[in-house]
């Protein structure tokens, strides 16, 4: 008996024999199974940073912390901008030499009420800190009166998270520093009518902003954010009056006659 009859007789060699017609049908119908592939990176095309900056917005609106950031402006020093977002919805953010042409310090805030704009006592102006109500809940502050650094820690990050708002994102090199992920923010309209400044917004992961470049100077954060308060505190009354403009008030001018008056006599 040769081998090969040898190998088809018997229930063994029935099995092989069906192992052989099972073997040749998958050839010759199904392809075999291919390998895995790794998953595909994630895209980062201007659709996805724009999701991205959303959703991290959105963290940002939900965090409560106080912090403090360096306010850094061209040829000016370095200021100390601090910031409070408390647990029930208000927050304050106290800007130095703000207003009255960088000679006066203010804090922006809001609570159930309204915003406010405070004039703080400092060095050069040691006066009792006063409020005025300068909008409503969420309203917008008239231009005059309006420091602007306070927007990134609020309203700003309601555009932000529109995916509708007239934006185009992208990922950017971050700013020296600042940690999480930058990202460069412009206007794709000739008009953006909303409190948004374009620039560099920098996030951690946890939905704080940690850096801004914008056109009034860079934000970048000093510490580690600390825990919030359970509400804020505005820094002073609440009164009737006028809220401080931003631009520095005009030098006062001596009349001619006023002048002649005041200049000695000639006949002594």
């Amino acid at each position: 008996m040769s081998v090969r009859s040898a190998i088809f007789r018997g229930p063994l060699g029935a099995g092989v024999v069906a192992g052989l017609i099972t073997l040749t049908a998958c050839g010759q119908g199904d392809p075999a199974p291919a390998a895995t592939d790794p998953a595909p990176p994630a895209a980062t095309g201007p659709g996805d940073a724009r999701q991205q900056l959303a959703a991290l917005a959105a963290a940002a609106k939900d965090r409560k912390l106080t912090a403090t950031y360096t306010l850094s402006v061209s040829g000016r020093p370095d200021r100390t901008v601090v910031v409070t977002s408390a647990t029930d919805g208000s927050w304050r953010v106290d800007i130095p030499e703000a207003a009255l042409g960088g000679t006066v310090d203010v804090s922006m805030a809001q609570n159930g009420e309204g915003i406010y704009q405070c004039a703080l006592p400092s060095p050069s102006r040691p006066v009792q800190p006063t409020c005025v109500r300068v909008a409503g809940p969420g309203g917008r502050v008239d231009a005059k009166v309006d420091p602007r650094v306070w927007h990134p820690f609020t309203d700003s990050r309601e555009v932000l998270i529109d995916r509708a708002a007239p934006l185009a994102v992208s990922v950017t090199k971050p700013i020296s520093g600042a940690q999480g992920t930058c990202f460069s923010v412009e206007s794709t309209t000739t008009s953006l009518k909303a409190p948004l400044d374009v620039g560099i917004y920098c996030y951690d992961s946890d939905g704080t902003l940690t850096a801004a470049r914008l056109a009034y100077g860079t934000l970048k954060l000093t510490n580690p954010p600390a825990a919030p308060p359970a509400t804020v505190t505005l820094a002073g009354p609440v009164v009737n009056g006028e809220a401080l403009g931003m631009a520095a008030p005009p030098t006062p001018t001596v009349s001619a006659s006023a002048s002649a008056s005041s200049s000695p006599s000639p006949n002594g």
